[in-house]
């Protein structure tokens, strides 16, 4: 804010303020020249004006509102730049990235200035630590069965991760449904961690440059290991061009779950699995990205929603 504008608003709030103080000390000051409870000689529909005084409590009442507004003024944000003799503020303003936030939160402390948000913040993590301390300790595969550990692990999952895979884990064209049993990068509940504390970035080139007629023989054939019909001149021919496929999706098109690749037999597809679909993959390639959540929300809230997504797709559990 400009230094004009600050003033400004400084200079227009201690105005009204002070106009509401000379209001009330004159409302409780009897300038009417009448004597106290007397006729001011008004009356309408049978209802006579007197000179009564402001009724006390209303008058102690407002001045306590004035002065609780003076002092909140002073020891908090509210004119103009003046940040207040407390040095309060709700957050760090201006925050682009966590290791900017966190630096800023490192300042703030260090200078003994009160951020709310840092301060909650802290609260949350001190309360978060007691409560998931009793799992943290377990196998994530036991955690995956135990009704209290799914309860807290279902609300972290719809906190930071139904925006993209839905609130009943499903998914979305481009955001992988958790619930089937169908993993790019494997199932296992350590799997799963490893991609909750560190995301996952897809690397599926495009090939544009094959052409558009190779383009339309390769669909045919990555069609056809699911079982669709489609022309068999060119899937064959689309099958002698899917060898620079295969070193991620494997000669036999069933995919590579170290790299990401996904199975291309099953008929599950994360982009949809409509010829066009399959194309626009071809050719423009894709570049999904899972973000990792270590740095945001800890290694000890990732073990339990590790446990509540393996349980999505493994309703029974293992025999041991």
């Amino acid at each position: 804010m400009s230094t004009f504008w600050s003033v400004w608003i400084i200079v227009l709030t201690l105005a009204c303020l002070g106009l509401c103080a000379v209001v009330l000390w004159w409302c409780m000051k009897d300038k009417m020249g009448v004597e106290e409870g007397e006729s001011m000689g008004h009356e309408f529909d049978g209802i006579e004006e007197l000179n009564n005084p402001l009724p006390r409590w209303w008058s102690i009442m407002f001045i306590i509102t004035f002065i609780f507004g003076l002092g909140y003024l002073a020891l908090y944000p509210g004119l103009g730049n003046f940040a207040g003799v407390l040095g309060w503020t709700s957050s760090n303003q201006g925050i682009k990235s966590l290791e900017e936030s966190k630096a800023a939160a490192d300042s703030a402390e260090e200078a003994g200035l009160l951020v709310q948000y840092d301060r909650e913040v802290r609260f949350k993590d001190e309360r978060f630590n007691e409560v998931l301390k009793p799992f943290v300790e377990r196998e994530i595969i036991d955690l995956a069965y135990d009704a209290e550990a799914l309860r807290i692990g279902q609300r972290l999952f719809l906190q930071n991760c139904a925006q993209c895979h839905g609130s009943d884990a499903r998914g979305g064209i481009g955001f992988p449904n958790l619930t089937d049993g169908d993993w790019l990068y494997g199932g296992e509940p350590e799997t799963i961690r490893q991609t909750l504390l560190h995301g996952r970035v897809a690397a599926m080139p495009g090939w544009s440059s094959m052409g558009e007629q190779a383009i339309e023989e390769l669909a045919s054939y990555v069609l056809s290991l699911s079982g669709r019909k489609v022309n068999e001149r060119e899937a064959a021919a689309g099958k002698l061009k899917f060898a620079a496929c295969a070193a991620c999706h494997g000669v036999d098109g069933k995919g590579n779950q170290a790299l990401g690749a996904p199975n291309l037999t099953d008929n599950i597809w994360l982009y949809g699995g409509s010829r066009k679909a399959v194309i626009e993959t071809l050719v423009n390639g894709r570049a999904g990205v899972m973000p990792a959540f270590k740095d945001t929300l800890g290694e000890d809230k990732i073990h339990i929603i590790s446990a509540y997504v393996y349980r999505l797709s493994n309703p029974e559990k293992p025999a041991e």
